[in-house]
């Protein structure tokens, strides 16, 4: 720092004449660090100036430069911050208030100083120093102190004191004795000389005086002395009669002492005994109850959790240094020990047969509940056994080998029994959704259909006893088998149109989408229920509000639930798979109900749990759906691709444009409200860019049916068609389609009408041609071949009768290319009208620019056209 304060001063002030006094290196508070120095200086000339000077480097960084400055009369406040602490940042109040942090609070200090300094020996206003520390201000500047803060090299000023009144009045009155004092200042001077000396003999005299009364107070000390001695001497014998009482009163205390040590020993000797009576004594009905207690019955299970609760609270005592080496602390806590074991074995065993036994009850209701397609509901078991929760705890804490061996009997069992429940619960409803149901007598008879195979099949499946029988594969066959009954193996956009049409095929999805619905509401709250219990059973929550609780253990929380879920549940999502298979067979549309219910239930099981096993299952299920979607949607655009056309016959409406118009119908109303909408609008593009893709096939491809007539009828009912739905995901495909059929249907009606007076147009292009070559218009009848003689020839060719005859048929051929389902034919015949007129009326333009007055018209009028169209029309 001392070389930058004097590269300061040689580059910066000394030019300005002024002289550094303090510096302090600084940056902006709460801005990025850039750092400069303020600097306090004066000026060497009179009168002295005090300035706060800002430099800062240049931007080369060589160099400094003066960037700001302030006077200090200017300076209202100065705020250290905290007078207490050590503090960096301080505040200086001129116009506005800069904030400072100094590089170090040693310097913060040093600069403050300096300014305090300055402020009391050049300022009449003074500064207010806030949260300064005092030792940094003093109550006046000394004058070596003042030349210091001026600067070692500066001259010093001249001090002066300031005289009081007395001193005052002193020197007037001895001035106005001497009236040439003023005149005379050598003459003044030697009288106040020689009165000096006349004082100094007279206070010499006065000291030698008073010598006398000098050696009498010298005596007088003497004899002082001497008193002083004497009371010394009683004071010494006066100690020496108290040594022996503070004797006594030592062996006093001492024995005082002895016996507070000994009350206070006895005290704490009662404490610590009481301690281990009241922490460590089990009551006798506590040990009975954990040796004797009936762990059947409630009041039992309540003096169970009671005993063992007191038990660990004597086995869990905090035992002080030494406690653990008395006989009786051995004692007793190898009697806990020896109860802790016991009831732990009693415990163990009669939850495995609680285990057993709920099993045995549970499983007596399967038949009836599989029937209904209802799993039964393990509540009661719940009920039961949460009775045993706290001591399942207790259990978990003293003995945790006897808890994870109760833990793995537990999902053992439970996975036997939900597996047999499961398994029962998807063959009913794949028996269900083949078209099956259960009759009065316990056996399952089919729904009404025309083949005996079909019933053959699915009582082939269950035995006399109504117990259910067969394999997944049998009942695959057989759901494959009536759906071929009805209809191919899949549906497809190809035969939607006449599928939808169908009672039987309306009537088979509704009862699939109910049954699959039903299926995942029954298991959704079977899954949770489960969880839920093992969770409170087995003391697996999870609770975040406990601070000691750390982050490992949650996690191990988490994977126990999941592990004992996956385990007892390890069926679910394979026969799941399962029936979504079988449903995909039976028909390839059910893919669209299940999609919607099984994102529905994934929704709703996260917004539970995310966590949980029914939301992962779930989540794993619904990709297997999706996939299913996918390939239905890549089997209906496999099919379009794959249509064929008969050669002999009209095309007439595309079926993968009608199916996908009912496909669309479906899906809409299948996934109105749903949240996996996105999906479907995806399916959307695709299908739709593949049904343009093979209307245009097809178009390029029809022989009898012109190019144009495929394009415009089929993308005119495309069009019809998402007009009418509204789905927002094909508005652009709504508007290309509306702008192919337009396009289409110009082009057909162009090439179909053509040119129905052939050699008039044929004439009128050679004028047209001439025109062209630079013949003026008026001058074309000039032409031999297109004088007005060969025009009036031309015309003559086109009667009424003719041009009526020709339009005919151009009707009947109109009618032949166009289908009957979409209605177009009046639409061609107008748009066949409006180009016909357009013809005339530019052949009538050409003979009045080109034939002026020579009174040649048409065989007919616009109005002969127009009542030859509507005739035509009305007459077919």
């Amino acid at each position: 720092m001392t070389a930058i304060k004097h590269a300061l001063q040689r580059d910066i002030f000394t030019p300005n004449d002024e002289r550094l006094l303090s510096i302090v290196n600084v940056c902006k508070a709460g801005k990025k660090k850039k750092n400069c120095f303020l600097c306090a200086t004066v000026t060497t000339e009179r009168p002295v100036q005090v300035k706060v000077v800002k430099v800062k480097k240049t931007d080369k960084g060589d160099f400094y430069k003066r960037q700001m400055a302030w006077e200090l009369q200017d300076l209202t406040e100065v705020d250290a911050k905290d007078a207490n602490k050590e503090n960096p940042e301080f505040d200086l109040h001129f116009e506005k208030v800069y904030r400072w942090v100094a590089s170090s609070t040693a310097e913060k200090n040093s600069f403050i100083s300096c300014i305090w300094k300055l402020n009391q020996r050049y300022l009449r206003k003074k500064v207010e120093f806030v949260n300064v520390s005092p030792q940094l201000l003093e109550e006046s500047v000394p004058s070596g102190e003042s030349q210091s803060v001026a600067g070692g090299d500066e001259d010093a000023l001249d001090d002066y004191q300031e005289l009081n009144s007395h001193d005052e009045q002193d020197i007037e009155s001895m001035m106005e004795v001497c009236e040439y004092a003023i005149s005379n200042a050598e003459a003044f001077a030697e009288k106040l000389s020689r009165e000096l000396q006349v004082l100094d003999g007279a206070n010499i005299q006065s000291i030698m005086a008073s010598e006398k009364q000098v050696n009498i107070l010298m005596q007088l000390l003497d004899q002082a002395l001497a008193e002083v001695d004497n009371i010394e001497g009683k004071l010494l014998s006066y100690e020496e009669m108290l040594q022996s009482v503070k004797e006594q009163m030592d062996q006093i205390s001492q024995s005082n002492r002895l016996i507070q040590i000994s009350n206070t020993n006895n005290g704490k000797l009662l404490d610590e005994i009481q301690f281990l009576v009241n922490y460590m004594d089990l009551s006798k009905g506590h040990i009975k109850a954990l040796q004797e207690g009936d762990l059947s019955s409630p009041k039992g299970i309540e003096a169970c959790i009671n005993a063992s609760e007191a038990l660990s609270q004597c086995m869990n005592v905090a035992l002080k240094p030494g406690h653990d080496k008395l006989m009786a602390v051995k004692q007793q806590q190898h009697m806990f020990s020896e109860l802790r074991d016991t009831f732990a074995r009693r415990l163990t065993n009669h939850l495995n047969n609680v285990f057993v036994h709920q099993g045995h009850d549970q499983s007596s209701t399967l038949s009836q509940h599989t029937a209904e397609l209802t799993l039964p509901k393990h509540s009661p078991l719940h009920r039961d056994l949460l009775r045993y929760a706290k001591l399942m705890e207790w259990l978990k804490n003293t003995q945790r080998e006897k808890y994870d061996g109760l833990s793995r009997t537990y999902v053992d069992y439970m996975t036997r029994l939900y597996e047999r429940e499961i398994k029962d619960f998807f063959e009913v409803a794949k028996i269900k959704m083949a078209g099956t149901s259960k009759d009065g007598k316990g056996k399952f008879a089919t729904l009404p259909r025309k083949e005996s195979a079909l019933k053959q099949e699915v009582e082939s499946l269950h035995g006399s006893s109504g117990k259910l029988t067969g394999s997944t594969s049998s009942l695959n066959k057989l759901a494959v088998s009536s759906s071929n009954s009805r209809r191919s193996q899949s549906s497809s956009l190809l035969d939607m149109g006449n599928m939808s049409a169908s009672d039987l095929d309306v009537a088979d999805r509704t009862r699939f989408d109910k049954i699959f619905e039903q299926v995942l509401s029954e298991l959704e709250p079977l899954c949770l229920a489960e969880q839920d219990f093992i969770s409170k059973f087995f003391k697996l929550q999870q609770n975040p509000t406990l601070a000691q609780v750390s982050i490992k253990t949650q996690i191990y929380v988490k994977d126990m639930v999941r592990m004992m879920m996956n385990k007892i549940f390890q069926s679910i999502e394979t026969e799941l798979n399962s029936l979504i298979a079988l449903g995909d067979k039976i028909d390839s549309f059910n893919s669209l109900y299940m999609l919607v219910k099984m994102s529905h239930h994934v929704w709703t099981a996260e917004n539970v749990d995310p966590a949980s096993y029914l939301s992962t299952t779930l989540g794993n299920v619904l990709v297997t759906v999706k996939r299913n979607f996918d390939k239905c949607i890549s089997g209906q655009i496999r099919q379009m691709e794959e249509v064929k056309i008969s050669k002999k016959s009209k095309v007439g409406i595309l079926p993968f444009v009608t199916g996908f118009e009912e496909f669309a119908k479906l899906a809409e109303a299948i996934f109105r409200n749903a949240e996996r909408r996105g999906d479907l609008d995806k399916a959307y593009i695709k299908l739709i860019r593949a049904v343009f893709s093979n209307v245009e096939k097809v178009a390029n491809e029809s022989q009898k049916t012109p190019r144009d007539v495929v394009m415009m009828e089929n993308f005119h009912h495309i069009f019809s068609t998402l007009s009418s739905l509204k789905i927002s995901c094909l508005e652009a495909e709504r508007k290309e389609a509306k702008q192919k059929y337009t396009e289409h249907l110009q082009s057909y009606v162009i090439n179909s009408l053509g040119q129905p007076l052939e050699k008039l147009n044929h004439f009128f292009e050679g004028v047209e041609a001439r025109v062209a070559q630079g013949v003026r218009e008026e001058e074309v009848s000039y032409q031999l071949a297109f004088n007005k003689q060969e025009l009036r020839k031309v015309i003559k060719e086109y009667p009424g009768k003719e041009v009526k005859k020709g339009l005919d048929n151009l009707y009947k051929k109109v009618d032949k290319h166009l289908c009957e389902e979409e209605n177009l034919l009046q639409v061609v015949w107008h748009s066949m009208q409006d180009e016909f007129i357009r013809q005339y009326k530019h052949f009538e333009g050409l003979i009045n620019r080109c034939y002026p007055g020579s009174g040649i018209t048409m065989e007919f009028t616009i109005q002969d056209m127009l009542e030859y169209f509507s005739s035509i029309a009305q007459s077919h």
